[in-house]
Formats: C-alpha cells, structure tokens, sequence
C-alpha cells in the first residue's frame, strides 16, 4: 500500500493524476506466477507495473517492465531480453494489422495468424483510449477470451484514422536461465494515422534496471 501512495503523491506533485489505481507484480526464479502483494524485492527480480495517467483530459494505460540487478551484474539474463524483444515484434505486428476500415475482430484474426505463424505464445487484448481510459470503439480482443473473437465490440464500428488505442499484450517465453515460462505484458499507446500508425512516445525495448 505504500507503494501505491507514493506512486499517486507522485504523479500529484507533477501535475497529472493516475485514473486507476496502479498494479505492481514481481516474478522470480524458482517461483511460478506473479508473487503476492507483500513481497520483499530481491536482486534478480523481474518487475512489472500497470498505471495510467490523465493529463489535459486525455487518459494514457500503460504496462512496462523492470529488472533488480545482481551485484556484479550490467543487465538481465538473455532469456529476459528475449521474452521482451518477443513482446516488441508482436507490438509490430499489430501496428501494421490495424488497417482503417477493419472491424476489431478482423484485426485480431489476422495478428492472431501472424504470430501463430511465429511459434509466438501470447495474448492480444488492445483497447480504445481517449476521454475515457477504455474508450468508445472496436475492441481487438479481450484478456480473458484468450484471441477469440470479442462478441458484439469486435464486430461494431471499425477503425478510423486518429484513434487512439493502448496497444496492450502479453507474451508467454521461456527463460533458461531460470528454468520456467515467464509472463512478459507491454502496453504502450498507440496512433492510428492515414499514412501509418505508429507509438505516441516510444515504446519499451529495454528493462527498466534498478541497482
């Protein structure tokens, strides 16, 4: 809980407020899953938080990662920056299925395929943002349909240039160094555009390290 207020006093003292509160996760070697709230981070931890912010009334959501150092150690295991660099081709991947005009459901089959076509183990689940963090229009799946098409929303409206949508995903690679499958989740906000569409900022291709 500390955490949490810290992260809302925070954004408070910069101007801007979080619209939800945010989520923080730690996955460890030797550990399945996401460990349970009162966890004490260790070194080599893999961290991941969840947070959104509202600044002149538009509404971000975003999902990035970090990694605890070792003493000694420059970065994260190999098998850590795979599983983020897998995150980072499907983020391509479906920049380039959001075609104007497409239905959400029709995105997602089309990503759905390209990444089967990949060996990629992973979820997509994009949303709308704007005035409204989950905002009004076609939604390119859901988290808990696991890439089946989402009903009456995947079908309704399609995509139109200058939407905004939290590009929002989660990939599942195994990691040799520790020996398990590890969740990788990214979500960054994109801009659909005429001529392309492509991340508001920039987009998380390396760990957030804390030493």
């Amino acid at each position: 809980m500390r955490r949490r207020l810290l992260v809302e006093e925070k954004a408070v003292s910069l101007g801007f407020d979080c619209w939800f509160q945010p989520s923080f996760g730690v996955q460890r070697a030797g550990v399945e899953g996401t460990l349970a709230d009162d966890t004490v981070i260790e070194r080599g931890d893999f961290l991941w938080t969840d947070f959104g912010i509202d600044y002149a009334g538009l509404h971000t959501d975003m999902q990035h990662m970090g990694y605890v150092l070792h003493i000694g150690e420059s970065g994260p295991p190999a098998g850590l920056l795979q599983g983020l660099a897998v995150t980072n081709r499907m983020q391509d991947m479906i920049l380039e299925e959001m075609q104007l005009g497409r239905t959400g459901n029709e995105v997602l089959a089309s990503f759905k395929s390209r990444m089967e076509g990949e060996g990629i183990d992973g979820t997509m689940y994009s949303h709308p943002i704007g005035d409204h963090g989950h905002a009004a229009g076609p939604l390119v799946g859901l988290a808990d349909l696991d890439n089946k098409p989402v009903p009456v929303r995947g079908d309704v409206g399609v995509l139109r240039a200058e939407m905004w949508y939290a590009v929002e995903l989660c990939a599942r690679s195994y990691v040799e160094e520790w020996g398990q499958t590890v969740l990788f989740r990214q979500e960054e906000n994109g801009i659909l555009t005429e001529t392309g569409n492509h991340f508001a900022l920039y987009r998380q291709e390396g760990f957030h390290l804390v030493v």
